[in-house]
């Protein structure tokens, strides 16, 4: 038996050396100390057939052994763990000397900054920019603005109803009125935001889109100072080569009224099939503030003037972009997004 324990010792010292892994050592941990058929176990159980004299010399042999054996694992099973642990350091490592992956950055959208390029050209002519809910009533949408009960713009067919009193607003105008109630003249502001109407969906048409309204009310102004802010504004926003003209037209809150034409910013006033062959191209609505819209916020219209205006942030950015259908700034594509 002793011959056995010391072949067991040398096979297990040369085994051990190969061992590369840790199922590897599970396996030569089973064949020398497995309890049923581990070669130091079947060792041990013989002893009980040795002559008396003979077993205790032979028992601490193979306790030596089997502890010897033990440890040995042990220890290659903390190098093998080291390994791996190294192994997958150096795998997960960071290379900090390569360039780092280039992530796009966002910008804001191509309505918002139009909006903010009309913005400061107004703030640079002592505008301030008002808000006011987009849940308005009929009388601030309509009524305050000179516009009565069975006028055809508060049709339901054009005007989302929330209530019979309430609606989604048509026009960021209720801004207007609720300024003036609160703020005696003199008084310039513009009122962007969000509008709705019952539109179908095309190029040119939304349910949701976005204007800026602008008032100016004090002593003394006449059509002369409305004309001339506005041309100002155009060509500020367009090039200074745009041409501007004023048609008659009608609007509820304003008299006199006018249809604001730019020269075709596409043909230089040539000619084409964006401006219809006319060489000229309608970008918003003013005129001078009707003096029934003063009595609405006991602004006396003796002794105060004022002209207002409107214009769509979509028809002017895609003007000025040429952009040929409306639905490409609400679709969210990137491709079209990432231009601006």
């Amino acid at each position: 038996m002793l011959e056995e324990i010391l072949q067991i010792q040398s096979s297990f010292s040369s085994e051990i050396e190969d061992v590369d892994s840790l199922s590897k050592l599970t396996t030569l941990r089973e064949k020398y100390l497995s309890r049923k058929r581990g070669l130091i176990t079947l060792l041990m159980k013989e002893l009980q057939n040795v002559p008396g004299g003979e077993r205790r010399e032979l028992g601490q042999s193979l306790n030596v052994l089997k502890a010897k054996v033990e440890n040995a694992i042990e220890k290659r099973e903390k190098e093998l763990a080291s390994l791996a642990l190294d192994r997958r350091l150096e795998a997960d490592r960071i290379d900090f000397t390569l360039p780092g992956n280039q992530r796009p950055l966002g910008h804001l959208h191509p309505l918002t900054q139009v909006r903010m390029e009309i913005e400061d050209i107004f703030a640079s002519l002592g505008y301030s920019i008002e808000d006011g809910p987009e849940i308005e009533t009929a009388y601030y949408n309509f009524e305050a603005l000179n516009l009565p009960e069975h006028h055809p713009a508060r049709d339901t067919q054009d005007t989302f109803y929330v209530s019979d009193s309430l609606l989604l607003r048509t026009h960021t105008s209720p801004i207007q009125i609720r300024t003036m109630e609160k703020q005696r003249p003199p008084l310039r502001i513009i009122c962007p935001g969000r509008v709705y109407r019952r539109d179908n969906p095309d190029a040119t048409h939304s349910p949701v889109f976005h204007q800026i309204e602008g008032l100016a009310v004090d002593t003394g102004i006449t059509f002369r100072d409305f004309k001339g802010t506005l041309e100002y504004f155009l060509k500020r926003f367009f090039t200074e080569q745009t041409r501007v003209r004023f048609r008659p037209s009608y609007f509820g809150f304003t008299e006199p009224s006018a249809e604001i034409d730019i020269s075709c910013v596409f043909c230089s006033g040539k000619g084409c099939r964006v401006c219809k062959m006319s060489g000229w191209i309608e970008v918003l609505g003013a005129g001078m503030v009707d003096p029934a819209v003063f009595s609405f916020v006991n602004y006396d219209p003796e002794e105060y003037a004022g002209f207002a205006f409107g214009l769509g942030i979509e028809r002017f950015a895609m003007i000025k972009y040429s952009i040929n259908n409306i639905q490409y700034f609400f679709e969210n594509d990137v491709r079209f997004l990432e231009q601006f």
